[in-house]
């Protein structure tokens, strides 16, 4: 750990990172400020650097286009948690050519990861096949067919998966887990598929957004 945090030089700066191979956005999922830093950072970098986005429904062309050279903009969507996730999927935009495609996937690579390629579509993959696991879980719990511990451990158990869809949405965060709802939703117009819980609007206003809170589905105070 401190072999690599020595290898880390923090900058608050955006000048700073006109000498970067690659530049790896992680901000606010929201597509008006993604398009303003990606103007910036056009503006700052060199011509040959990558500009990624690791949006997780967003869309690469969209935020693209707030560049001059929307070419070198793909997506890099890492999952949560990143240092136990192996997945990242490098997203093709309308206008970003192969070269760029190769370069992301080869760092991807050198960080250890496994690699998906897809286009550029609301939600991607796994967030487009993730939305109806959640929103399937939301269903269950407010028509009264089970509580969020009996959901997840059937889910766990049935399923095979390593953590339910409530844990898993207190890990990511509930505002975070309902931004992306929303997001993919709207570009989707609308498909009742993808809708959007009132439960998880009402977590989110009440503030128990999950670990980072101490409280979301589950307590974490006592751990």
């Amino acid at each position: 750990m401190k072999q690599a945090m020595n290898r880390i030089k923090k900058r608050t700066n955006i000048n700073d990172l006109d000498t970067c191979d690659i530049i790896i956005e992680a901000v606010l999922e929201d597509l008006r400020v993604k398009k303003d830093l990606f103007k910036k950072l056009d503006q700052i970098a060199h011509h040959t650097t990558i500009l990624a986005t690791n949006t997780s429904s967003l869309s690469v062309t969209s935020i693209a286009a707030a560049t001059k050279k929307p070419e070198r903009v793909v997506g890099m969507h890492f999952f949560n948690p990143v240092h136990l996730m192996k997945l990242v999927e490098i997203v093709k935009g309308v206008l970003t050519n192969d070269e760029t495609l190769k370069r992301a996937t080869e760092v991807a690579h050198t960080l250890g990861k496994r690699t998906v390629q897809t286009k550029d579509t609301p939600g991607f993959i796994v967030n487009r096949v993730a939305r109806p696991f959640y929103g399937e879980a939301f269903r269950l719990l407010s028509e009264g067919v089970a509580s969020i511990k009996e959901i997840d451990r059937i889910v766990k158990l049935s399923g095979g998966f390593k953590m339910g869809p409530f844990e898993l949405m207190d890990l990511i965060g509930n505002d975070v887990n309902f931004s992306v709802t929303e997001s993919v939703y709207e570009q989707m117009y609308h498909d009742p598929r993808f809708q959007p819980s009132p439960l998880q609007k009402q977590m989110v206003e009440a503030g128990l957004l999950g670990k980072k809170t101490k409280k979301g589905f589950y307590n974490y105070e006592e751990q």
